[in-house]
């Protein structure tokens, strides 16, 4: 990737951090979810409407840094219409290929909150244990 590419995508995680889409809370979520990058202090509560085994609507509301909530404005965008078993599906490398950033190893945390959250929600939801990949994001 060009530097010149990094930087425009970079700049979309710029404008879907000043302008998120799917942001603010949820009233009655059929699933929630809220997670915290310790190592950085970044917050999210991530809130599912699910019809069937499609999730209808998603929303999140926390707060962090310019990659942990630009990637959660862009995945709750992406995820709207999804069957559950495609969210479980999806895994850290579709998340990095849908943000179009590497966000290097001290980053890799804030940009797979969002995910991690989610991911952790759908397997409650289904009363099922949360998997290793889950769980290492």
């Amino acid at each position: 990737m060009t530097s010149d590419e990094l930087g425009m995508y970079a700049e979309e995680l710029i404008y879907n951090y000043e302008h998120p889409k799917n942001k603010g809370s949820m009233g009655s979520p059929d699933a929630q979810m809220h997670e915290e990058n310790i190592s950085c202090g970044d917050k999210i509560t991530v809130y599912l409407k699910i019809d069937g085994d499609r999730v209808t609507d998603v929303k999140f509301d926390g707060t962090g840094c310019v990659i942990s909530m630009g990637t959660a404005s862009i995945l709750t965008d992406f995820l709207k219409g999804k069957s559950l078993s495609d969210i479980e599906a999806f895994g850290k490398d579709q998340l990095l290929d849908l943000i179009s950033i590497d966000p290097g190893p001290v980053r890799l945390h804030c940009a797979t909150l969002s995910l991690r959250a989610i991911r952790r929600a759908v397997f409650l939801k289904e009363g099922k244990p949360m998997d290793r990949e889950t769980k290492e994001l």
